[in-house]
């Protein structure tokens, strides 16, 4: 018989005071398109320069303004993406583009280098926050891993003032969903803080279902507990990354 009762249920927020049941969505989104990048992930053969070329056209026809292209610090064909996208000057002044990386600073420096020449992009870090990865994975305590936000967040403000490129940081707690609240609003503010965030000047939250614990209903408590307790909320636009089902 197997043993599952050594695993630990994920504690669901008690939140009777949601309001979300009866909302309604007043204006629209702002879409961004992950497709060149997450989808990218699901393949069994990820596309090569090429493949993302036709990629990225046929979404700029579909009238995607903001357009995540890639990890391009990740490896050589997704660097090489984003220079052909300059170089050819195939990113219209009205589009932004968007590129992950992680709080390492060699990975934020070659993601700077990859962004040479282009007008607008949004540099999107994250770390893992969840208990478990700050207990097995990483061996560190919540300080320590709000300070690897944090000083990620400074790398990209000193890599931004030697650029021309007009940025804006979006910041993920990865594994949002496996984060205390109380955690994941402590490290999201002290990014936002650190950025210097403003209502001219917003930051971009992004609180990814990276791995699916509870039902959505769980998720959606979640989120709408984090957006009454954000401080400063003018400064923030938010940001939903349900990973491998609907696009953001």
């Amino acid at each position: 018989m197997l043993n599952y009762g050594k695993y630990k249920r994920v504690p669901v927020l008690h939140y009777p005071e949601r309001e979300w049941p009866d909302k309604e969505i007043e204006h629209a989104p702002i879409w961004c398109s992950v497709d060149l990048r997450d989808g990218n992930q699901a393949l069994i053969d990820p596309m090569n320069v090429e493949e993302k070329m036709e990629m990225f056209q046929l979404l700029l026809k579909l009238g995607f303004k903001q357009i995540e292209i890639g990890f391009p610090a990740a490896s050589q064909i997704e660097y090489d993406f984003l220079r052909t996208l300059v170089e050819r000057k195939l990113i219209p002044d009205d589009v932004g583009v968007q590129v992950l990386v992680q709080c390492r600073e060699h990975l934020i420096k070659r993601t700077f280098e990859a962004l040479e020449g282009v007008k607008k992009a949004i540099v999107h870090i994250y770390n893992s926050t969840s208990a478990l990865q700050r207990d097995v994975v990483f061996h560190k305590d919540r300080e320590d891993i709000k300070d690897i936000a944090v000083i990620g967040t400074k790398m990209v403000q000193r890599y931004m003032a030697d650029c021309d490129t007009q940025i804006r940081l979006e910041y993920s707690p990865e594994s949002f969903t496996g984060t205390e609240l109380d955690f994941a609003l402590d490290i999201c503010t002290a990014v936002q803080e650190t950025w210097g965030a403003t209502k001219e000047k917003p930051i971009i939250i992004n609180l990814p279902s990276t791995v699916e614990m509870t039902t959505p209903n769980v998720y959606a408590d979640q989120i709408e507990w984090m957006n009454t307790h954000f401080k400063d909320r003018e400064s923030i636009i938010k940001d939903f990354d349900i990973m491998d089902f609907i696009p953001r």
